[in-house]
């Protein structure tokens, strides 16, 4: 039978019975995105039985080069919640390019939200599209006008919000926006690590289980993305303390030194708090603001043994106003770095020492060479990522404090990013 990508069908093979639209696939075979979010792909056209049914009332997906305008309506929810969804690209919002053999940002956020038919009648949706980029192209200025964009939605009314975000650097965009805004909903970054039109594509229960956050009581920035490489089930991570893990993996991210503040279970619709050690910010806590300079002459320093210290003076003579420092174990680096320390600390730059480890905080006390570092003015970023605490040095440098008040406030916990109990 005669079939086009758009179609609902039916496949039989060998007995078992398969319902979806048709999406774009390999030649000559079909792919099929079911009703329930699923994919199925991989079958020859000529060895399966086809039949057209009447489309279910849901909105069809048509997962080729997207187009907003085309973008289904959803309806008005009962429980009238206002959820405003940014788009920045990323693989949650990419196609595949067959000219290129590549993946591309092409979604916009109204695609992205017509691509979850079940969100349906879950809340008042809205779509923002803030930037399309992969996120390796994001940087501190797509930051703030992403948190300018998030306070807007929330100060004209949103009850929640979703950013759509690529996963490679989303724990720095995340850091960045949950310092600079003072949230009173929650602002929930999501993404994907295969494209929509891909066959088992994680963007649909991870969209999902971010409206169900971003409709819940935790009113932080958070991460909401697979907890395992199985269909069952979401993790939130709090923005300061998660870490994309894996290079691929659906359950890539990773809360460092905590465990995730909650898991949500996709199918049961369960939602569990996972620590009686940490408190989250509840929704109306907070009153709304914003304070979104950034200083960007910041730099991260990765330190590596028989490594000259000539890469941490550059920065220094090029007039970079704070630098972190990623040491080895407790937070080392060797010897003949430490005078570069002292000259930071002369000219007014704030060290701020963190570990290559991707658990465990520093403890520059514990041996000779931690403490000629501390002697020569190193900061300990405790147990804050290198991720979060780059942000924070950027933000706090540009709020205008001067040098001996970010070695203060560096080492305060602003948004949970310092850990009261560490846990591996």
């Amino acid at each position: 039978m005669s079939y086009k990508i758009g179609d609902f069908v039916k496949i039989e093979k060998d007995g078992a019975f398969f319902e979806g639209h048709v999406i774009q696939g390999d030649p000559g075979y079909i792919t099929i995105k079911m009703t329930g979010g699923g994919y199925i792909s991989g079958f020859l056209q000529d060895d399966v039985n086809v039949e057209i049914l009447e489309s279910p009332d849901v909105p069809p997906v048509f997962l080729v080069r997207p187009c907003a305008e085309n973008a289904p309506a959803f309806s008005k929810s009962k429980s009238g919640v206002k959820i405003s969804i940014l788009s920045t690209g990323g693989t949650i919002a990419c196609y595949f390019n067959p000219d290129t053999g590549s993946v591309v940002p092409s979604f916009s956020a109204a695609d992205i939200l017509s691509e979850v038919p079940e969100l349906d009648g879950f809340a008042d949706f809205s779509a923002r599209e803030v930037c399309s980029l992969l996120s390796e192209n994001m940087g501190p200025e797509h930051w703030v006008k992403l948190a300018e964009a998030i306070y807007e939605e929330i100060n004209n009314g949103a009850d929640g919000i979703i950013v759509t975000h690529g996963t490679d650097t989303m724990a720095f965009s995340a850091a960045a926006v949950a310092y600079m805004i003072e949230t009173p909903v929650p602002i929930v970054f999501t993404g994907a690590q295969k494209s929509p039109d891909r066959p088992s594509s994680d963007n649909h229960m991870n969209l999902i289980c971010a409206a169900k956050v971003a409709k819940s009581d935790i009113a932080e920035v958070t991460i909401v993305m697979h907890g395992s490489m199985s269909d069952d089930f979401c993790y939130v991570h709090r923005a300061v303390k998660a870490r994309k893990m894996h290079t691929s993996r659906r359950d890539t991210f990773k809360s460092i030194n905590m465990l995730p503040l909650a898991l949500i279970d996709y199918k049961t619709d369960r939602f569990e708090l996972l620590s009686n050690y940490v408190n989250y910010q509840k929704r109306g806590e907070k009153k709304l603001s914003i304070a979104p300079k950034l200083e960007t002459r910041c730099a991260i320093v990765k330190f590596v043994p028989g490594s000259s210290p000539d890469i941490f003076d550059y920065y220094l003579e090029n007039g970079y106003k704070g630098l972190i420092l990623e040491g080895v174990g407790l937070g080392h680096v060797s010897n003949d770095w430490i005078p570069l320390i002292q000259k930071a600390t002369v000219m007014k730059v704030p060290v701020v020492i963190t570990s290559q480890c991707s658990s465990g905080a520093t403890a520059c006390d514990t041996y000779e060479t931690g403490q000629n570092m501390k002697k020569a003015g190193a900061i300990e970023a405790i147990d804050q990522t290198t991720e979060a605490v780059f942000v924070k040095l950027m933000w706090l440098l540009g709020q205008g404090y001067d040098y001996e008040t970010v070695k203060k406030k560096i080492v305060e916990d602003y948004r949970g990013e310092i850990s009261p109990m560490i846990i591996d």
